[in-house]
């Protein structure tokens, strides 16, 4: 991996602070044709992109288009397709003090972006923080992850491709690279990735005093509660969790299912692993790798903090582990206070919903929660009494996939959102403006005025 100077680094900011000054990349024509470029380079490469993160994560060409491909193109239609709206400033109302005056809030680019992806859904996740911040009307500076070498290539071959780096640059490197970039002084910060590595952006922006998105992780949890259709809930929990082999982070991170219908649920389970994934998911080329030996490692070593109930085949010739389902997992055991960002599920079981609730609320703010219940009350109780970044009833995952809903943690799991209209809302200032009449002016607001203490009051009271 070739690391990039802080010299190379400071020069391709710099070219981009010009190309920014230039004004031309807030026209909404230009705008709109770079949205379009982009959407034609990743037709172009489609089939490079998919063969890329075989390569390299193991996935299948469904899961490759559906949530890295697929994905981007509904997001850039949306955009474009709504774009001339967000654009205009928007008028407001102005306070009685204010008669004659009119107000305005104008949405502006930031300048030059940066934007750090993960090596998880390492082409989805470098170019959809990009359709926003190209949409305001930023240059930007993309940093892929080094852990996904074929993708990376691709990606900095069609941006190359597509755009000058004075408008958006690709910097491919390992953690000297990053730390070069978080050197310097972007005008906004979008990284995806750890909690861990998330406080070393914030504290290298916070030096420049930059505003950041920070879209982290953590203990993600599924309810499936006394009520909830098993055999539906057991396909979507599945679906969630093993999807890019468990290394996704809005998958459920640990399964709190109701005593009366543990065994039922765990039964049913097996079943859809089965069905999905056949009896050696090991085997099957349709199922994920675990991106590098660190990661296996680190996984394999989770097996141990449980009773296997099933799964649990490693394949260390393809860094495969079959999805598996853990029980009689202790609390403080290092599978429930760190995020697994793999294919081993922990079972856990309550028999009250104040105990599920209870458990969740003793550890930090989940970036999703999913739970599955027949009654809307249970439903309102669990989505009212939690804080989580986003999630679903009765699904998993699917909150991510529409254009409709922001998207982002809170607290530890993160800050900030985007997606959709977030998107061009997160990479715009909202600049506020007022203009005020010349046809009169109200003296009493002067310190020379008589009276003006009087009027002042009445006004605002």
């Amino acid at each position: 991996m070739i690391e990039r100077s802080a010299a190379e680094i400071q020069q391709i900011l710099q070219n981009q602070r010009t190309y920014f000054a230039s004004q031309e990349t807030k026209a909404l024509p230009f705008r709109m044709e770079q949205l379009k470029k982009l959407k034609t380079g990743i037709k172009r490469h489609e089939q490079e992109v998919i063969d890329a993160l075989a390569l390299d994560l193991g996935k299948s060409e469904l899961e490759s288009y559906t949530t890295e491909i697929g994905i981007l193109y509904e997001e850039i239609n949306f955009t474009i397709k709504h774009l001339k709206s967000w654009v205009k400033p928007k008028k407001v109302k102005t306070a009685l003090t204010h008669v004659g005056s009119k107000g305005y809030v104008i949405p502006e680019p930031y300048g030059a972006v940066l934007v750090v992806a993960p090596w998880n859904y390492p082409f989805q996740l470098a170019l959809s923080p990009l359709i926003g911040a190209i949409a305001a009307g930023n240059t930007a500076v993309i940093k892929p992850s080094e852990l996904t070498p074929n993708v990376s290539g691709i990606l900095a071959n069609l941006l190359q491709e597509l755009y000058p780096p004075s408008y958006v640059s690709i910097i491919e490197g390992g953690v000297q690279t990053s730390q070069a970039l978080l050197e310097e002084r972007f005008d906004y910060i979008f990284f995806t990735g750890s909690p861990a590595v998330g406080k070393v952006v914030m504290e290298a922006a916070s030096r420049h005093l930059t505003p950041v998105t920070l879209e982290l992780g953590g203990k993600s949890p599924v309810i499936v509660h006394e009520d909830a259709n098993i055999p539906l809930a057991a396909k979507r929990i599945v679906f969630g969790k093993f999807m890019n082999a468990g290394q996704t982070c809005i998958a459920p991170d640990y399964l709190l299912v109701h005593s009366k219908i543990k065994a039922p649920l765990i039964k049913a389970m097996k079943e859809v692993i089965q069905t999905f994934y056949g009896s050696d998911p090991t085997e099957n080329p349709a199922y994920s790798k675990i991106v590098n030996e660190r990661h296996y490692n680190r996984l394999s070593g989770y097996l141990k903090d449980g009773t296997v109930i099933y799964g649990g085949k490693r394949n260390d010739s393809k860094q495969k582990i079959a999805p598996t389902l853990l029980d009689s997992v202790k609390l403080d055991s290092p599978l429930m206070t760190e995020e697994i960002f793999g294919p081993i599920f922990p079972v856990l079981e309550y028999t009250s919903l104040e105990e599920a609730i209870e458990l969740i609320h003793s550890r930090p703010k989940p970036l999703a929660l999913y739970v599955f219940t027949q009654d809307k009350d249970t439903a309102a109780e669990v989505t009212g009494r939690i804080s989580f970044g986003g999630g679903c009833i009765n699904d998993t995952l699917m909150h991510i996939a529409t254009p409709f809903l922001p998207f982002g943690g809170v607290g530890e799991s993160g800050m900030g959102n985007y997606h959709g209209k977030a998107s061009f809302e997160t990479f715009s200032h909202h600049k506020s403006v007022l203009q005020q009449t010349n046809r009169f002016d109200f003296s009493f607001r002067y310190p020379s005025a008589k009276n003006g203490l009087k009027l002042v009051k009445k006004l605002l009271k």
